[in-house]
């Protein structure tokens, strides 16, 4: 286990991209630092398109940046995560309580919002990673990349049930179906993992980079020598060269050296 004097010393990016194909951007990204020696990483991919999901996804990395600007010093693992559901907790029940009055007054296009939401947060020595929805977590390691998160969609719990092979999910008619996100349902439902850390480059990004590209391709990116503004630019441009079939939305976290 590491000490809990282990500090990290890091460069990060984070950027959304409307894509070459919708015509609104619903992505939101952020990466923060706190004088506590915490990194929080977030990434949220709004549902709805005209139903005002840009709305959704702004709110939720609203919410979240002022949390952990408030936040108070890592004591434990349990903490963190109550930490975490709290805050969630309260976007879910803004989100919702926003689209169900709007079922009733005349902003009929909030009716339905909704966001994605995947967020990490760096520790001394430990890792937490949140996860509602599609959006992805990764750490790379020795040039390859480890997914983090489990994607919550119908088509992927097709796969882990041995219904359907990865392959067929990769062109299944259901594939974007969504089966949780903030916002949705009155109650939340939330993926909380603990995972050691010791100075990995860790990547978040919603479904239009990862449907674009190949992970090896997204681990070649990460591996470079460019500076982490420059690489979260290249997978962007790469996947909007790709087809750019969705937003982009990127939080890229670099350890440089760590005490």
């Amino acid at each position: 286990m590491a000490n809990d004097e282990e500090i990290y010393h890091g460069t990060y990016s984070y950027k959304t991209d409307i894509g070459r194909v919708r015509k609104s951007n619903e992505d939101q990204a952020i990466v923060l630092m706190n004088s506590q020696d915490e990194i929080f990483m977030a990434v949220c991919d709004g549902m709805g398109g005209a139903m005002k999901g840009d709305v959704a996804s702004k709110l939720a990395i609203d919410t979240l940046s002022a949390a952990f600007k408030k936040k108070k010093r890592y004591s434990s693992h349990y903490w963190d995560k109550s930490w975490f559901r709290r805050v969630c907790k309260t976007i879910n029940h803004k989100i919702y309580t926003m689209g169900d009055h709007a079922s009733q007054s005349d902003d009929p296009k909030k009716n339905g919002m909704g966001t994605t939401m995947v967020a990490v947060l760096i520790s001394p020595g430990h890792m937490l990673v949140a996860n509602i929805g599609d959006s992805r977590a990764y750490r790379l390691k020795n040039r390859k990349l480890e997914q983090l998160t489990e994607d919550q969609t119908y088509v992927a719990y097709l796969v882990r049930a041995g219904k359907i092979t990865p392959e067929a999910a990769m062109t299944h008619p259901d594939r974007h179906v969504l089966m949780n996100a903030l916002g949705i349902y009155p109650s939340l439902s939330i993926s909380l993992k603990d995972y050691e850390y010791h100075g990995e480059t860790i990547m978040l990004c919603s479904d239009g980079l990862y449907n674009n590209l190949e992970e090896n391709e997204i681990a070649n990116i990460l591996s470079t020598d460019e500076r982490s503004d420059q690489k979260v630019m290249t997978l962007i441009a790469t996947a909007n060269h790709a087809g750019g079939s969705d937003n982009i939305g990127i939080a890229l976290w670099e350890c440089i050296t760590h005490d």
